[in-house]
């Protein structure tokens, strides 16, 4: 942060440096092109210096203003402390402009005889200055006005654009921190739900317990060293699914069908980690019961711009009493969005923002979900 800060300040620092540059330079080539195009007209480094007096008067003005003025205004938002001292500095440049003249010398060019000034005060070499406010100390002091206008102008540029990176990277942060936030609750729910499985599966057979605890070390090594990625190849995430439907297959029986169509050696393609997981344990959840047959069908397709996941299950019935129960519809309603269904509806919409599309087709025998994500490498 403080770097990309310094970095703002030196390019505003080198546009007001180019600005200065230029002025300063301005003086030099009018007067030479002016001795080019008239020969009565001599090149003269004292014109130019008696130029530049007065760009320092500006210059000193600028930087007080651009380093101790306009900060005021820019950064703090004082804006009467700022109009006051801005007041008093112009109050003092008006009367050094009133009380000072460059001198005439011989070498300028002479007005005509007619408009020879018959003073003696005004004679040529001879310098009084001025008793009013004239038009030359209009013209420096709308330069002056101008100058400032410019000094705030840049500096709302370079704070705008300072304010724009340090908003994104907010925005960065807090979309990187609710994305953690939402695997961290992921995790523990699907270990959960993992662990109940196992659980069941020692009643009814513990050699097949025991081989879903080294399925389950697997998948908790992908969840250790992958899950803290913002992005995975989608092989690793197929992997991962097949993975959890081999523990599946060790706990229900042939009444439960469970059909894939997951390709395999995929080359390209990312996907956030624990992506697809949601949807496959829901379908387990809602759509397996043991009074039917029942059954699980789950597919990734890609092609050459898209990544679709589908996963469609069979519903299994709820009992009478506990749909006729207000509190049990409520109960009901809240375990089919689930922890995990809910966080990775969020992660989708943090993610890809509008760029993905999710179809849920809930019919009275099935339930289909259809997620399609743009393809990252």
């Amino acid at each position: 942060m403080h770097k990309a800060l310094r970095i703002k300040n030196a390019k505003e620092n080198i546009v007001y440096l180019i600005i200065w540059l230029l002025l300063f330079t301005a003086p030099v080539v009018s007067m030479y092109i002016r001795s080019t195009h008239h020969s009565k007209i001599d090149f003269s480094w004292t014109e130019i210096l008696h130029v530049w007096q007065i760009y320092l008067a500006f210059l000193l003005i600028f930087l007080i203003h651009n380093f101790l003025i306009a900060p005021l205004l820019i950064y703090k938002g004082k804006k009467k402390l700022y109009f006051t001292a801005l007041a008093c500095m112009m109050a003092l440049f008006i009367t050094y402009e009133c009380t000072t003249k460059p001198p005439r010398h011989p070498g300028r060019r002479q007005h005509p005889p007619m408009e020879q000034p018959t003073s003696e005060a005004n004679r040529p070499g001879h310098h009084m200055p001025p008793l009013m406010f004239g038009e030359r100390d209009i013209i420096n002091v709308t330069i002056m006005f101008l100058l400032l206008g410019m000094n705030l102008g840049v500096k709302l540029y370079f704070k705008n654009e300072r304010d724009k990176k340090q908003l994104t990277q907010l925005k960065t942060e807090n979309l990187e921190q609710q994305l953690a936030y939402l695997k961290y609750q992921i995790n523990p729910h699907f270990f959960m739900n993992t662990l109940n499985n196992i659980h069941a599966l020692v009643d009814i057979d513990p050699e097949k317990a025991k081989k879903s605890i080294i399925v389950l070390s697997k998948m908790m090594r992908y969840i250790l060293y992958e899950g803290n990625n913002t992005t995975i190849p989608l092989q690793r995430e197929v992997d991962f699914i097949e993975n959890y439907l081999q523990l599946m297959r060790m706990r229900y029986t042939d009444n439960v069908t469970i059909e894939t169509d997951l390709p395999k050696n995929l080359s390209e393609g990312t996907v956030p980690p624990l992506l697809f997981i949601s949807f496959v344990e829901n379908a387990f959840k809602h759509g397996v019961t043991y009074n039917k047959p029942s059954f699980i069908h789950i597919a990734v397709s890609t092609d050459d711009s898209h990544i679709t996941f589908r996963c469609k299950n069979s519903k299994k019935e709820e009992p009478v009493e506990e749909i006729a129960s207000p509190s049990s519809v409520r109960k009901e309603g809240a375990s089919e969005g689930g922890v995990g269904l809910v966080n990775v509806q969020k992660r989708l919409a943090l993610i890809y923002q509008d760029n993905y599309t999710l179809d849920i087709n809930d019919s009275d025998e099935t339930y289909e979900t259809i997620l399609t994500i743009p393809i990252t490498s």
